[in-house]
């Protein structure tokens, strides 16, 4: 038996095919791997996180310690859910890309046609508003490492963001009060979970509560 289980969260609009990579990766290392899928642009964040968080943790194995990797919207999911919910068998947590503290692309486009069909009601409660969803969660008090973005394959989406950013979230908006550790990698939102630095510091942060610099 694995001695520690790492659940791992999709970001808006993808699946758990998003993370076989880091599947692979972390099941080599020797943790049992649960790639859940939810359905990321169907229900909004309270509802997903209701509904999907308690069913990951479920395949686990009982007494087992759970760690948990996400991206981007899969962070925000998480934070509600342990906003509300004491986990006994909490290990670490790696966020990619995560908005912390929501996204000013959504301040821009969550009225424009069509955004609502593509991100779903989740999508449209991650903006920088004060009362959005990620900004009303608070800090946290359990172990978490974030992985921000700096580069982008997204060049329009950027110029709604401060700078650096990763296309979809600002490096700044990423940070979280209570956090253990933050880095800042060279790479883009969509390709941080496949990364093979990305993977490495998520390895370590969750081996040593730290991520690796030289």
């Amino acid at each position: 038996m694995a001695k520690e289980c790492v659940i791992l969260l999709h970001g808006m609009a993808r699946s758990d095919r998003s993370m076989k990579t880091m599947k692979a990766a972390l099941s080599a290392q020797g943790y049992a791997v649960v790639n859940y899928a939810y359905p990321s642009t169907d229900y909004d964040i309270e509802t997903i996180a209701k509904e999907h968080i308690a069913k990951a943790i479920a395949q686990c194995q009982p007494s087992t310690k759970v760690n948990f990797v996400t991206h981007s919207l899969g962070s925000i999911i998480l934070r509600k859910y342990l906003s509300e919910h004491t986990m006994r068998t909490l290990g670490r947590v790696v966020m990619l890309g995560p908005p912390n503290k929501g996204s000013e692309v959504v301040d821009r486009l969550k009225n424009v046609p069509g955004f609502k069909l593509i991100n779903g009601p989740a999508g449209m409660q991650l903006g920088t508003q004060h009362d959005s969803v990620p900004n009303s969660l608070g800090g946290v008090d359990y172990p978490v490492g974030v992985i921000a973005g700096s580069s982008t394959v997204n060049p329009i989406l950027s110029l709604m963001l401060p700078k650096p950013n990763d296309g979809k979230v600002s490096v700044e908006s990423t940070k979280l009060e209570g956090m253990s550790d933050h880095i800042v990698v060279p790479v883009s939102h969509p390709f941080l979970m496949k990364n093979k630095d990305v993977i490495r510091q998520v390895k370590a942060f969750l081996n040593t509560g730290e991520f690796f610099r030289k």
